[in-house]
């Protein structure tokens, strides 16, 4: 959560800098993210949910003109790179990868679930998540893709994304004056809609550590997250950035074993018996955790023979494409000369890192559905 947090606070930045022409630095940007995205979570689910509802107006709106305003500079005829096996296993990779993101939201969906009746139909919950979810993952991939692909032919876009990703959304915006500006604003205040949940649900989960933590008010934990992006998010502005990119990449690994485990546990062993709710706070009675951590190890063993990342290529991810993953990671880095370009190797025009743009693009709109708003909302 702190992760996500962090790289909508630096993308938030880098937006506001590039509106105020360099006036207004990239730190103080963060900052001013980072203290709209704390006062609104720090008083509680009633105003969080109120932002989550309204706030999706003006941002689908302004997304929209985005489409009209960069649309003609999208190139949808460049073609992907390699052959039909490297082809294939970049298109995996950004397919994992666009996974792992709203997959995050599974540890801490019911955070927020939780304020829902019980009577509430479970079918109905999953449906307005999964509906909510998609609608808006789709939109801003799109979007995102789009943008990242008009790099390769306009100069400015060219130039705009080798200062920042933010810089690249104004560009977006050109031919539209001073009012493009005031989109590229609405835009990143957009982004609190993803930095807040991420604070809400990690000031539940320091709570849930045990009797002590819990004794401490979720506003003071709320707090404590947000200073914790804010420095992270400053002080690593311009390298942590893409070392959160990759890191979280990695998260969807985790998280699928985290589902199946919780899946498990729900449909096979507890089908009949259910759970005791009132033992989650009491040591004595719950298990070790035995079972779920070699469940855990055993499915790390599929991820590290397979996985294709900037820290780590498995022995099986060697021999896909032409010459193995990872020479092909390298060979790209060299036609590219763009660090960028160290997120995945993507589907469509890697020399220009797609990939690596559709990522910032994304934490636009990536928290969980928390209401029936959702439906007909990109948050």
């Amino acid at each position: 959560m702190v992760g996500y947090g962090t790289i909508s606070c630096i993308i938030g930045g880098q937006v506001l800098s590039a509106v105020s022409g360099g006036t207004m630095s990239v730190v103080v940007g963060i900052v001013i993210i980072a203290l709209i995205c704390w006062a609104i979570a720090v008083f509680g689910m009633k105003p969080f949910h109120i932002y989550e509802k309204y706030q999706s107006i003006p941002q689908t709106i302004v997304l929209f003109i985005l489409i009209g305003s960069a649309g003609p500079h999208f190139n949808a005829s460049l073609q992907s790179v390699g052959n039909s096996a490297t082809i294939a296993a970049n298109r995996l990779s950004f397919f994992s990868l666009q996974l792992s993101v709203p997959l995050s939201w599974a540890g801490a969906s019911s955070d927020f679930f939780v304020y829902y009746p019980e009577s509430s139909s479970k079918p109905m919950v999953f449906a307005m998540t999964f509906v909510g979810l998609s609608i808006s993952f789709i939109f801003v991939n799109l979007l995102g893709v789009g943008l990242a692909s008009g790099v390769s032919t306009n100069p400015g876009w060219d130039t705009a994304y080798s200062t920042s990703s933010g810089a690249l959304l104004l560009a977006g915006f050109d031919g539209l004056g001073e009012f493009g500006k005031f989109c590229a604003v609405v835009v990143a205040l957009g982004l609190c809609s993803n930095a807040v949940p991420s604070i809400y649900a990690a000031a539940l989960d320091f709570q849930v550590l045990g009797k002590v933590w819990k004794a401490i008010p979720r506003y003071v934990w709320a707090t404590v997250t947000s200073i914790i992006y804010l420095v992270c998010a400053v002080a690593g502005r311009d390298h942590l950035f893409l070392i959160f990119q990759n890191f979280l990449a990695l998260m969807g690994y985790w998280l699928a074993m985290l589902i199946m485990i919780v899946s498990e546990e729900h449909l096979i062993f507890r089908r009949n018996r259910g759970f005791d709710w009132t033992a989650y706070e009491d040591p004595s009675r719950l298990p070790l955790g035995v079972a779920a951590l070699a469940s855990f190890l055993v499915g790390w063993v599929g991820p590290i023979l397979g996985m294709y990342q900037v820290w780590w290529t498995g022995p099986v991810a060697h021999h896909l494409g032409d010459t193995g993953a990872l020479s092909r990671i390298e060979a790209l880095k060299e036609q590219s000369g763009k660090e960028s370009m160290s997120s995945f190797a993507p589907a469509v025009n890697p020399d220009q890192g797609c990939l690596s743009f559709t990522l910032s693009l994304q934490h636009l709109h990536a928290a969980p559905a928390t209401s029936s708003s959702s439906l007909i909302s990109l948050d």
